[in-house]
């Protein structure tokens, strides 16, 4: 597989970057994307964390979130509506300090894709899961409502081991910063 660059200009490095990926961006990465942002509402990191999200595959680019996905997200107070789907592109391998999968395809497929040394950068969202038995959160978009619901329940699993890993990441980066800059 293989991601264009856009030749998008880099931004400066003063905020840790997260990038959640699964395949269309419409249902998963999201909802997580949602998730994510509301939980770091409320923590104070070291530095400020920007959070996107997007797809392997460009089937659905410049949809918004699967309605189903939207439903299933607000009834747990997180607003997904605005968001639009977008592939993966080459540039992100540089731009962001960690990319999550949602399943082992998508995170062969970001491997596939990087070059060597951003392979560090890409993990599995539910590593962070304090329940190691699921390595993938399924895809919901061929089932019911309730496939949304194990979804966003998956993704919340996560959300404590992430923050902790964040906040590690943040105030390492910092460091890195603050030493740049005496």
């Amino acid at each position: 597989m293989r991601f264009s660059w856009r030749g998008k200009q880099q931004p400066p490095p003063e905020r840790l970057r997260v990038l959640v990926v699964c395949m269309g961006n419409i249902c998963r990465s999201p909802m997580a994307e949602g998730v994510l942002r509301q939980r770091l509402a409320a923590c104070q990191l070291a530095l400020p964390v920007e959070v996107d999200s997007a797809g392997t595959h460009g089937y659905h680019e410049g949809a918004p979130p699967d309605p189903r996905a939207q439903s299933a997200a607000l009834r747990r107070g997180v607003d997904i509506s605005k968001l639009r789907a977008r592939r993966v592109e080459a540039v992100d391998f540089i731009r962001f300090d960690l990319l999550l999968a949602m399943d082992e395809d998508n995170r062969s497929a970001l491997l596939e894709a990087a070059a060597e040394e951003h392979h560090g950068k890409i993990r599995l969202l539910l590593d962070y899961s304090p329940e190691r038995a699921a390595r993938s959160i399924p895809d919901p978009y061929y089932g019911g409502s309730t496939g949304f619901e194990r979804v966003l329940d998956m993704v919340e699993a996560s959300m404590d081991g992430l923050l902790d890993e964040l906040e590690r990441l943040s105030a390492e980066k910092a460091r890195r910063l603050a030493g740049h800059n005496s």
